[in-house]
Protein backbone atom coordinates (compact mmCIF):
# COMPACT_ATOMS: atom_id res chain seq x y z
CA UNK A 1 0.00 0.00 0.00
CA UNK A 2 2.88 2.43 0.89
CA UNK A 3 3.89 1.72 -2.53
CA UNK A 4 1.11 2.18 -4.30
CA UNK A 5 0.45 5.74 -2.26
CA UNK A 6 4.40 7.13 -3.43
CA UNK A 7 3.08 5.80 -7.16
CA UNK A 8 0.04 7.73 -6.89
CA UNK A 9 1.53 10.70 -5.63
CA UNK A 10 4.31 10.80 -8.29
CA UNK A 11 1.38 10.49 -10.73
CA UNK A 12 -0.20 13.14 -9.46
CA UNK A 13 2.41 15.35 -8.79
CA UNK A 14 4.11 15.11 -12.62
CA UNK A 15 0.02 15.74 -13.66
CA UNK A 16 -0.12 19.22 -11.76
CA UNK A 17 3.39 20.05 -13.49
CA UNK A 18 1.98 19.30 -16.82
CA UNK A 19 -0.91 21.19 -16.42
CA UNK A 20 0.92 24.27 -14.64
CA UNK A 21 3.23 24.15 -18.17
CA UNK A 22 -0.10 23.71 -20.62
CA UNK A 23 -1.70 27.13 -18.92
CA UNK A 24 1.63 28.97 -19.09
CA UNK A 25 2.21 28.14 -23.10
CA UNK A 26 -1.14 29.12 -23.34
CA UNK A 27 -1.06 32.85 -21.35
CA UNK A 28 1.65 32.93 -23.65
CA UNK A 29 0.22 32.27 -26.91
CA UNK A 30 -2.87 34.14 -26.21
CA UNK A 31 -0.22 36.87 -25.60
CA UNK A 32 1.57 36.66 -29.05
CA UNK A 33 -1.83 36.58 -30.61
CA UNK A 34 -3.29 39.22 -28.98
CA UNK A 35 -0.02 41.77 -30.35
CA UNK A 36 -0.35 39.84 -33.42
CA UNK A 37 -3.83 41.10 -33.86
CA UNK A 38 -2.54 44.71 -32.32
CA UNK A 39 -0.17 45.02 -35.29
CA UNK A 40 -2.57 43.52 -38.27
CA UNK A 41 -4.72 46.66 -37.04
CA UNK A 42 -2.19 48.86 -36.89
CA UNK A 43 -0.64 47.56 -40.54
CA UNK A 44 -4.62 47.83 -41.62
CA UNK A 45 -4.49 51.77 -40.24
CA UNK A 46 -1.07 52.56 -42.20
CA UNK A 47 -2.25 50.95 -45.18
CA UNK A 48 -5.35 52.93 -45.35
CA UNK A 49 -3.13 56.13 -44.71
CA UNK A 50 -0.76 55.33 -47.93
CA UNK A 51 -3.97 54.72 -50.09
CA UNK A 52 -5.26 58.19 -48.90
CA UNK A 53 -1.78 59.47 -49.69
CA UNK A 54 -1.64 57.70 -53.18
CA UNK A 55 -4.69 58.95 -54.13
CA UNK A 56 -3.80 62.95 -53.01
CA UNK A 57 -0.62 62.56 -54.38
CA UNK A 58 -2.07 61.68 -57.68
CA UNK A 59 -4.64 64.62 -57.93
CA UNK A 60 -3.63 66.90 -60.95
CA UNK A 61 -4.22 70.37 -58.72
CA UNK A 62 -1.17 68.49 -56.06
CA UNK A 63 1.04 67.72 -59.14
CA UNK A 64 0.74 71.76 -60.79
CA UNK A 65 1.24 73.02 -57.61
CA UNK A 66 4.45 70.87 -57.69
CA UNK A 67 5.19 72.45 -60.79
CA UNK A 68 5.04 75.99 -59.95
CA UNK A 69 6.25 75.89 -56.51
CA UNK A 70 9.13 73.00 -56.47
CA UNK A 71 10.34 72.96 -60.46
CA UNK A 72 9.29 76.72 -61.28
CA UNK A 73 7.43 75.68 -64.25
CA UNK A 74 4.95 78.38 -65.70
CA UNK A 75 1.21 77.45 -67.48
CA UNK A 76 1.31 76.73 -71.14
CA UNK A 77 1.18 80.40 -73.03
CA UNK A 78 -0.58 79.63 -76.86
CA UNK A 79 0.75 83.12 -77.70
CA UNK A 80 4.28 82.10 -76.93
CA UNK A 81 4.24 78.17 -78.67
CA UNK A 82 6.10 77.36 -81.37
CA UNK A 83 5.80 74.80 -84.04
CA UNK A 84 7.67 73.14 -86.51
CA UNK A 85 6.59 73.27 -90.14
CA UNK A 86 6.50 69.55 -91.41
CA UNK A 87 9.19 68.72 -93.96
CA UNK A 88 8.03 67.71 -97.60
CA UNK A 89 9.79 64.62 -98.35
CA UNK A 90 9.03 63.95 -102.31
CA UNK A 91 8.57 60.16 -102.69
CA UNK A 92 11.09 59.88 -105.61
CA UNK A 93 13.76 57.41 -105.66
CA UNK A 94 16.67 59.44 -105.19
CA UNK A 95 15.42 62.35 -103.02
CA UNK A 96 14.89 59.82 -99.78
CA UNK A 97 15.71 62.51 -96.80
CA UNK A 98 15.43 62.41 -93.31
CA UNK A 99 12.71 64.40 -91.40
CA UNK A 100 15.71 66.11 -89.62
CA UNK A 101 18.03 66.47 -92.25
CA UNK A 102 14.95 67.94 -94.31
CA UNK A 103 14.33 70.95 -91.86
CA UNK A 104 17.39 72.60 -90.65
CA UNK A 105 17.33 73.02 -86.32
CA UNK A 106 16.70 76.74 -86.32
CA UNK A 107 13.87 76.91 -88.36
CA UNK A 108 10.90 77.59 -86.26
CA UNK A 109 7.47 78.84 -87.59
CA UNK A 110 5.19 80.62 -85.64
CA UNK A 111 1.30 79.41 -85.77
CA UNK A 112 0.63 75.90 -87.05
CA UNK A 113 1.59 74.66 -90.58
Amino acid sequence: MNRLTFFLLGALILCALSLVSAQHEARTLFVALERAQAEEKQLDIDWARLQYQQSSLGKSARIAEAARTQLKMLPVNPGKTQYLAAPRISSAPGAAQTAAAAVPAGDRVEGRP
